[in-house]
């Protein structure tokens, strides 16, 4: 739903107001940065649980008898290994080896799979699918139809698991059910994943349905010290658990495998793909350039597009993303540096405000569960 400003909106947007959200501009969406504050949601997340609104995220559904070959020749990863009701982390790349957008692969049927990409990237993604289609095969984008809640954190199962009879702990990591009942809410689709380094699921539901499941959600896991997240804290567990913002760690300057996920890359695996001799050559040779985790220890916070410098004083690089980390109350950033400058313990230097401030590389993710 677009508005009279330009900005489109998520069926959810009628419901911010009810708790309070401050609403910004998020490529070209009106979504709430937080509810209450920042800190006290990704608080929440980490030790109780959070909603989020992420229906701004595209919804490709690709089916038909060529629908795995197809989705195969497009993206980094295996697609033929998943099993009905298992999902699949990987990467659209160009022949470049450059990052079309980092992607959820959904196996719905043999011959029907959902594709779920970064809002941002809606229509260069469906665009790029359609230039690519092979055999029979038919694509349909259902991102207005769609809309996707969050829940996240230690208690997201207990929960959720007050509003179906089905056993969500039997539910695996990347796997999936499909046409539950969530008290009177049906068909939709849970999913065992997410983007905040925590356990929870991800719900996909018909759009008119989502505000229905949202106060239903929050009603039910208040108890439990149940938060509505925005996407501010959305951002700051992501990256403590660093995983990837298209946009920042990944484009179409830098591939999977400089962003550190190499593992979503089979080069090995029988079909072709797109990028597959650039990405094939990067991993034999190795990359030139590598995306490593960094602590301050100077004082200040490192932010997107600060240039990144060795200890001599040469410039190496430059922070993708960076913040002051709530769960660890240190200033962490993550930056593409030259591989020479990537191991572990090596001093570095971020200039913010034109001033060099001291930093060494150090492990990543920072956070981890438990």
């Amino acid at each position: 739903m677009s508005t009279a400003t330009g900005l489109k909106r998520t069926p959810l947007f009628e419901t911010y107001k009810k708790y309070g959200a401050k609403v910004i501009d998020f490529g070209g969406w009106e979504l709430p940065v937080q509810f209450s504050n920042i800190l006290e949601e990704h608080d929440a997340v980490r030790k109780e649980a959070g909603l989020f609104d992420v229906s701004h995220m595209g919804e490709v559904l690709v089916e038909g008898k060529g629908a795995e070959s197809y989705i195969n020749y497009l993206v980094t990863n295996d697609v033929t290994k998943l099993s009905i009701n298992q999902a699949q982390y990987t990467a659209m790349c160009y022949p470049s080896g450059g990052t079309v957008d980092d992607l959820l692969v959904y196996k719905l049927k043999n011959d029907k799979f959902l594709l779920v990409i970064n809002a941002a990237n809606i229509e260069k993604d469906y665009d790029w699918m359609k230039q690519h289609v092979k055999g029979e095969v038919t694509l349909r984008n259902i991102s207005n139809d769609i809309a996707l809640i969050a829940i996240q954190g230690p208690k997201a199962e207990g929960i959720l698991q007050k509003l179906t009879e089905i056993n969500l702990s039997g539910i695996g990591v990347f796997h999936f059910t499909q046409h539950i009942n969530l008290d009177g809410i049906t068909d939709v689709l849970v999913s065992r994943t997410g983007y905040t380094g925590e356990d929870g699921f991800e719900l996909y539901l018909a759009a008119d349905k989502a505000p229905a499941l949202w106060e239903k959600l929050l009603e039910t896991g208040k108890e439990n010290g149940l938060k509505p997240c925005g996407l501010g804290a959305r951002d700051t567990l992501r990256l403590e658990a660093r995983l990837s913002l298209y946009g920042q760690e990944l484009t179409k300057e830098i591939s999977p495998l400089e962003a550190g996920i190499g593992f979503v890359v089979k080069t090995n695996k029988e079909s072709n793909f797109i990028g597959k001799a650039i990405l094939t050559k990067q991993k034999e040779e190795g990359v030139k350039r590598i995306l490593v985790g960094i602590e301050m220890t100077g004082r200040g916070i490192p932010r997107h597009g600060y240039k990144v410098f060795s200890g001599g004083s040469e410039e190496i690089g430059f922070i993708t993303s960076g913040t002051h980390s709530p769960s660890l109350k240190k200033s962490l950033g993550l930056a593409l540096v030259s591989a020479e400058n990537a191991d572990l313990g090596t001093q570095l230097k971020v200039e913010i405000r034109k001033k060099m401030v001291d930093a060494i590389v150090v492990k990543a993710p920072f956070y981890k569960k438990g």
